[in-house]
């Protein structure tokens, strides 16, 4: 394994959910799940400036449950489905869990952010927040 050039990541806030269990959560935000809360940690605070209620966002998180050392799956967990790298795929369980979520910032407080809709279970790491830049139209 490889150390990445440059450094680390850091955990720049956490998720807060009802989602307890990865078990539970659905494959992907769309297929519902709930709002959550994201807690910023109050050192990055002042990198939510500039952030509206009503904004898409995506969320970057650790998927903190995830198995690292699979490389090979079934697709949405389905046995009938033939075996895909997880490069091809959504899954969790891959050598760096990195998830990427689409949420709407629904609400504002300090440094809480209330978004839906959030597959990550309560707890999972956020490690950055990016908005989501509009689509170019086609000419």
């Amino acid at each position: 394994m490889t150390d990445i050039p440059g450094g680390s990541l850091l955990q720049v806030g956490r998720v807060r959910s009802a989602l307890r269990d990865r078990d539970d959560a659905p494959k992907q935000g769309q297929e519902g799940a709930p709002e959550a809360w994201i807690e910023v940690m109050d050192a990055f605070a002042s990198a939510l400036d500039g952030l509206v209620a009503g904004q898409d966002v995506v969320l970057v998180t650790w998927l903190h449950q995830a198995r690292r050392n699979v490389l090979v799956v079934h697709p949405r967990d389905d046995p009938n489905a033939a075996l895909a790298g997880v490069f091809a795929t959504r899954s969790a369980d891959r050598p760096n869990p990195l998830g990427l979520h689409r949420v709407r910032i629904l609400e504002i407080r300090g440094n809480r952010l209330r978004v839906w809709p959030l597959e990550a279970v309560d707890g999972t790491p956020v490690v950055d927040i990016k908005p989501v830049l509009p689509q170019p139209v086609d000419s």
